[in-house]
């Protein structure tokens, strides 16, 4: 399809008049503008920040006027090079603010530049806004017209100890220049790393002028140290010398790690170059992040035309971030300039006499409101949402790149949010830790490896850990130092050296290492056990092996592997023959508050079976003394369930039950308990109590060397009393003597010991509570030490297979069959606590029988309780109600099995002849009801019934007082 194409010719002087135009309005706003002189004091001879600065800063004016035509303001630069000298900057800057009165200062460029110039803006009330000073140190100035237009170094360090972290690094070697910018980022970056378990056990400190041997002498130092983990903090021009000694000389071999800091990581990337490069593969870089957008596409595009023509000479630079910082800190400036109205000086007045420059240093009269307007200064820059809070640009988040071919690969990010992460847009939240590297993507390490290196070896140089073993005279069994005088050789054997030995030989490398016995030079030993384990801290042994306990005070400046012991401390005593008879011995099974309890509770099962039975059961009738007999009788015998009487009530019968059950286990027990008192009381401690023997002020016996001098002290023994050995011949010669006699009563040791020492006299001693819970024997390495895990695995791993009870075997043989300790001391007394759910399940029981009789029975007889006479006493009702209950209840099943029985209760004399009382004699009193010979009615009183029983009447010893009772009512 053809297009109508319309006259170009109109069109071209078209646009050119429209172009013409605009450029005599220009002009003529030019004219009425408002200049405003800032200066910019540069390092003109550095590319990076010199003269790539210089050009994005006239860009941004270029561009931030283009398209603000109608601002008032225009920025009017002088720029000054400070030719890389701390001097130099300063007086570029004094000249600015005295003969110029800029109002403003861009620059300097270094950080040790910018301390002496930030004092004058100080002075002079000029802000000072430096796109490239990043050293920490700056802030403890704490000027306020100090504006940081670049990120802190501090805020990378949280980067850097995120990959320490993730890692799982413990050990961390800073390399930094000496200089302020390289000494500002080490405190922020140790305190980091110890945040996150990491130590820093060296700084690498190198001169900005150090040579190539001064630097090869410092990396072969490094190369004799365990650690492998290096993060390298300097400019660019020493950067380059260090990677490429180290390449040299097989430090970016397998194994290592290099981290660089933000700052070396923008300068060596920015224009890589493939002779630096090349010596840097696999290393990791920190670099901030700056969102890709159209507009930074296109200025690049614009930036490398423009750079290339105002510097011919420099080929091949690239835009790096302090660029497009220092584009950013422009445009912020111009947009707070155009806020302000008054842009004068205000000069000092001085005297004549004064000659110093300083002296007669004006101050800027619109120097706070151009603070204030920074301050509120916000907008989208070409670096990303750029404003300042308090002072400085907010931290962001950080590339991570891993330097491959020619150039940085990245791998991940870093925010303050979300911590490492692949990309910028993951949704996921999860942290990193030191066992997860899955938030970024697969590194390339040194010597072209992708597993990740553990930060650590054994230095190749041959050099060999120095271990530590401790000298002793006793319990060789743990660990033995003999020295041969004619070879002049030390062998070192024991249970601790067969179990470090096994440990190091499961490692999956391998570990040299040499003994060390902590000896004086005639051989004996050279401290106790807590001054060998300091010398690890001194670093005089790299570890110590041996029947090293771990407490707390050691620990303090030492790191302890896994026990491979268990431990405790506890107390060794003689065991002692009692052969005296004891008569009262048979009362021991039970406390007393038991003899009480049960005691009381025969009398009362007794009492609530009589109150049960009395009025249905002969046994349980007759006179009080006879009662009282019965209730006591019947109730004690329950102990050998020997009770003769019959119980009748169904109610007495449950609780029978309940409490022959409480008696069976009672007795039960009891005879266990007596059992073992009259079996085992021949074997007893001589002392089982602490406070016992500091009371009576015995002689205490500990192992020499050892951290139970302390615990002693502590429960209060007097040091006096305590006394000193050093093998279990030793201890048991002690117990010989006895205290007071130059001997010991007991004797406190560890765990370990006590084993050994019972096993040699365990018909003698016995061990017995209390016990100090300790760790246990373990292995001693210095603080933060990469062995500490790995040994720690090791031991578990022998630990739990059949190595450990080898060398146990080795050692210390089959234990032979001793008694349990437990077994030689007397059992105690049985208390009221054992059995207190019995005794309450059977009260109950009882105490609700008790409740349902006595419901029942007044409920039967309410009428005596309410009678027709209302001038009865509730006293004389509850009598009467006694007197019923005292008598029989004919109605009861008992006494109506059959005729003669339940209506007379006479029996025959003789078995198996008729007897004239055979017929039951019943006798209607006048006023009387007439009643059945069968009336089973609930008040048989009333009937005035009457039962002879032939037995009893014919024994005098019998209830005589029934007789006399009927003799009466039938003369009546």
């Amino acid at each position: 399809m053809r297009k109508n194409l319309s006259n170009p010719v109109p069109s071209f002087f078209f646009f050119l008049s429209l172009k013409f135009f605009f450029i005599a309005i220009g002009v003529a706003q030019d004219t009425t503008s408002i200049p405003v002189n800032v200066g910019v004091v540069l390092d003109l001879d550095d590319v990076l920040y010199g003269n790539i600065g210089l050009s994005c800063i006239n860009m941004a004016l270029s561009d931030f006027y283009a398209s603000h035509s109608d601002y008032k303001t225009r920025l009017v630069l002088t720029t000054i090079d400070s030719k890389r000298d701390v001097v130099g900057a300063a007086a570029a800057a004094l000249d600015l603010i005295k003969n110029v009165e800029v109002q403003a200062i861009i620059g300097p460029t270094s950080s040790m530049q910018a301390k002496f110039v930030i004092e004058l803006g100080e002075k002079a009330q000029v802000p000072i806004i430096s796109f490239s000073a990043s050293s920490p140190s700056l802030t403890s100035i704490r000027s306020p017209y100090f504006i940081r237009a670049t990120q802190n170094d501090s805020t990378e360090v949280n980067a850097i100890t995120a990959l320490v972290q993730a890692f799982g690094w413990r050990a961390a070697v800073p390399i930094y220049i000496d200089n302020e910018y390289g000494e500002g980022i080490i405190p922020y970056l140790t305190e980091a790393l110890q945040a996150v378990d990491a130590r820093v056990p060296y700084q690498s400190v190198i001169s900005p002028s150090a040579t190539d041997d001064q630097i090869v002498k410092e990396l072969y130092k490094l190369m004799t140290m365990q650690t492998r983990v290096f993060i390298v903090h300097m400019y660019q021009s020493l950067g380059t010398r260090l990677f490429a000694k180290a390449k040299e000389i097989g430090m970016m071999s397998e194994g290592y790690v290099w981290i660089m800091t933000d700052g070396l990581t923008a300068d060596l990337l920015s224009t890589p170059n493939s002779s630096v490069t090349d010596t840097m593969q696999g290393v990791l870089g920190i670099k901030p992040h700056v969102p890709r957008t159209k507009e930074l596409k296109d200025f690049r595009v614009r930036w490398k035309r423009k750079f290339q023509q105002d510097n011919p000479d420099i080929i091949d630079a690239e835009l790096n971030i302090y660029g497009l910082w220092a584009y950013d800190a422009a445009t912020a400036l111009a947009f707070a300039v155009e806020k302000m109205e008054n842009f004068g000086f205000q000069k000092v007045n001085v005297s004549s006499n004064s000659s110093t420059d300083l002296a007669t240093l004006g101050v800027s009269l619109n120097g706070p409101n151009l603070l204030q307007a920074l301050s509120n200064t916000s907008f989208k820059g070409l670096s990303g949402d750029y404003l300042f809070v308090d002072g400085k640009l907010p931290a962001s988040a950080f590339r991570i790149v891993n330097v491959n071919g020619n150039g940085g690969r990245t791998v991940g990010f870093w925010t303050p949010t979300k911590r490492l992460v692949q990309t910028l847009n993951s949704t996921t939240t999860k942290s990193m830790n030191s066992s997860s590297v899955s938030g970024i993507s697969t590194v390339i390490w040194p010597g072209d490896n992708t597993a990740v290196p553990k930060g650590w070896e054994i230095p190749s140089n041959g050099k060999k850990l120095k271990i530590g073993v401790p000298v002793k005279d006793g319990f060789s069994q743990f660990v033995s130092v003999t020295r041969d005088p004619i070879s002049n050789t030390t062998t070192v054997k024991g249970y601790c050296i067969d179990v470090f030995e096994a440990v190091v030989g499961s490692l999956p490398y391998a570990l040299p290492y040499e003994y060390i016995p902590f000896a004086n030079p005639d051989g004996g030993t050279a401290g106790n056990y807590d001054s060998l384990v300091y010398q690890v801290y001194l670093q005089n042994y790299d570890a110590v092996v041996g029947d090293t306990t771990i407490v707390l005070n050691r620990s303090l400046y030492v790191d302890f592997t896994l026990p491979y012991t268990e431990s405790g401390v506890s107390m060794i005593v003689p065991i002692i023959e009692n052969n005296n008879k004891n008569a009262w011995v048979s009362l021991r099974p039970l406390t007393w508050d038991l003899w009480v309890t049960s005691f009381c509770f025969f009398i009362f099962i007794g009492f609530v079976v009589w109150v049960l039975e009395h009025r249905i059961n002969e046994d349980f009738r007759g006179p009080p003394s006879h009662h009282i007999g019965t209730s006591f009788w019947f109730s004690f015998s329950t102990m050998i369930f020997a009770q003769r009487e019959r119980v009748l009530n169904n109610l007495s019968r449950v609780v029978l039950i309940i409490w022959c059950f409480v008696v069976l286990i009672l007795t039960q027990s009891y005879t266990a308990s007596l059992t073992s008192l009259l079996t085992v009381q021949r074997l007893q401690p001589k002392f089982t109590d602490v406070n016992e023997l500091i009371k009576k002020g015995e002689y205490v016996g500990y192992h020499e060397g050892s951290f139970v001098l302390g615990i002693l002290l502590e429960l209060g023994f007097d040091k006096s009393k305590l006394v000193m050995y050093n093998s279990a011949e030793k201890c048991d010669e002690l117990f010989s003597k006895g205290s007071g006699n130059g001997g010991i009563a007991v004797a406190f040791d560890e765990a370990p010991y006590m084993k050994l020492f019972l096993s040699k006299y365990c018909s003698k001693y016995t061990m017995i509570d209390p016990t100090f819970k300790m760790a246990g024997f373990a292995f001693v390495f210095p603080k933060g030490s990469p062995l500490v895990p790995d040994v720690s695995r090791a031991i578990l791993n022998v630990t739990e297979e059949d190595k450990m009870k080898q060398i146990e075997d080795a050692w210390f043989g089959k234990q032979s069959s001793c008694p349990d300790s437990s077994t030689l001391i007397s059992s105690k007394s049985l208390s009221l606590k054992s059995f207190g759910g019995l005794f309450l399940i059977a009260g109950i029981a009882s105490l609700s029988a008790l409740l349902i009789f006595t419901v029942k029975f007044v409920y039967q007889e309410r009428r005596v309780l309410s009678p027709d006479d209302p001038r009865d006493s509730m006293w004389r009702r509850i009598q009467n109600l006694f007197i019923i209950f005292n008598q029989r209840d004919l109605t009861a099943h008992a006494f109506r099995k059959n005729e003669v029985n339940d209506r007379s209760g006479i029996n025959l004399p003789h078995a198996g002849e008729p007897s004239p009382w055979a017929n039951s004699v019943h006798t209607e009193f006048p006023g009387d009801p007439p009643s059945s010979e069968y009336d089973s009615t609930p008040n048989r009183q009333e009937s005035q019934e009457f039962v002879i029983d032939i037995d009893q009447l014919n024994n005098p010893f019998e209830e005589s007082q029934t007789a006399f009772d009927i003799a009466c009512r039938l003369q009546n």
